[in-house]
């Protein structure tokens, strides 16, 4: 990304999304960084942080790091998550917050030059080109370098510019990590919760 001081951003990331991206490229999100990292790149309006949150438990694995960004110049939005057993007995966890990102997107977009998008997923394709639309230049951060690719191709080609998310590693990164295998469905499995590890259960990306 090239700087433009005058420039009015605004991010936008799907944490699951996010998170899934930079495990299966082997590097935990220094989130603290991230911020610093844009803020460079002009007056950074708002940085919002999106994840569904299990609440039927007394302990979500994810609370550490909502609060950490609550505190640390993030805008978190959450909702509970939904909680089923699959087909072959497995305890999953979704949720899915593509609603209330479109609509912060949409409702900041006459206050903003530049949004960042963290997101490989093609259903906000319509999104980037109706901000576009109102004249907001669109950045869209995820990776291609994965197997397969983490970003839908219509999504690539709809944004103004993309951001390759493993270019960014020495920028925004916490610590390096073995490079993990990408599950064969979109599930995102870890173990004890930290700010960059939050996800305990596996959790549905789609709705």
């Amino acid at each position: 990304m090239e700087p433009f001081p005058s420039e009015r951003i605004a991010l936008f990331i799907d944490g699951a999304n996010l998170y899934a991206a930079s495990r299966t490229l082997g590097f935990d999100v220094d989130y603290k960084n991230l911020l610093a990292f844009f803020g460079q790149h002009g007056y950074l309006v708002r940085a919002y942080y999106y994840t569904a949150i299990l609440e039927t438990e007394e302990y979500s694995p994810l609370r550490p790091l909502v609060d950490w960004l609550g505190y640390n110049g993030y805008a978190v939005v959450t909702k509970p998550a939904k909680e089923f057993t699959d087909a072959a007995g497995r305890r999953r966890i979704k949720g899915n917050l593509d609603v209330e990102l479109a609509v912060d997107m949409l409702d900041l977009a006459p206050r903003i030059d530049h949004a960042v998008l963290f997101s490989g997923d093609g259903d906000f394709r319509r999104l980037v080109e109706a901000v576009q639309r109102q004249g907001v230049r669109v950045t869209v951060v995820s990776s291609v370098r994965t197997q397969p690719a983490m970003i839908a191709d219509e999504l690539r080609r709809q944004a103004d510019s993309f951001v390759e998310l493993q270019d960014l590693v020495p920028e925004i990164s916490r610590r390096q990590t073995e490079p993990r295998p990408r599950p064969a469905v979109a599930t995102l499995r870890a173990g004890r919760a930290t700010p960059a590890d939050p996800f305990r259960d596996e959790v549905d990306l789609a709705d």
